[in-house]
């Protein structure tokens, strides 16, 4: 009688497990030590910072690295590409197809130049901004209809030095700044899974 019982609640928690809502959450950057730490690679940074927070760690795997946790009822799969950033899109559009996963369950996270340094802004779509990664992601995915959160690293660099701004270090004094950040770039991740985007925005943009 035992072992029947224990059969049935083993069997009601695996059923929970595979019925659980996914979303795929994207941080953009590019891989290689020399791009660690660089404005370019903030969605890298928030999404490795989410996964420290949750106590999960990046597997290797097809097209990224990845990792997963359960929050309130949802399964957020962290992706990070591997394709570097102009390629972006082919490794989102493959774990989408893989995990079955909705276009208003993605959500990519990206650097913008057009944002003042720390600011975080959620839209449910929008244009590209020049912004590479989020173009092939449009190109491939075919519509800019999807959730992107734009992480504000200002733009405080000369004519002709765009490249090196977007790729150069964090000074001291943003990495000091950094640190609220990206507790509220976390919180703001947790809330666009669980209270979704029209919430989310009213209650972070702006922030």
């Amino acid at each position: 009688m035992f072992t029947f019982f224990y059969k049935i609640i083993h069997f009601q928690k695996q059923r929970k497990k595979e019925t659980l809502k996914k979303y795929l959450i994207v941080g953009l950057g590019n891989i290689g030590t020399e791009y660690v730490d660089t404005r370019h690679n903030i969605g890298f940074k928030i999404i490795d910072t989410l996964a420290k927070e949750k106590k999960v760690s990046f597997e290797t795997a097809k097209l990224g690295s990845i990792t997963s946790f359960n929050h309130k009822g949802r399964k957020l799969i962290l992706l990070k590409p591997s394709t570097y950033m102009n390629l972006s899109g082919k490794a989102v559009n493959y774990w989408m197809q893989k995990e079955k996963i909705g276009i208003e369950n993605l959500l990519i996270v990206a650097d913008d130049l057009n944002l003042t340094f720390g600011s975080i802004r959620l839209k449910a779509k929008g244009s590209d901004g020049g912004h590479n990664g989020l173009k092939d992601i449009q190109n491939i995915l075919q519509t800019n209809k999807y959730p992107r959160f734009r992480f504000g690293i200002g733009a405080a660099f000369s004519k002709g030095r765009q490249v090196n701004y977007v790729l150069g270090k964090w000074s001291a004094e943003e990495q000091e700044q950094l640190k609220e950040r990206l507790a509220l770039s976390t919180q703001l991740i947790l809330s666009f899974a669980s209270a979704g985007t029209a919430n989310t925005m009213n209650q972070f943009n702006g922030k």
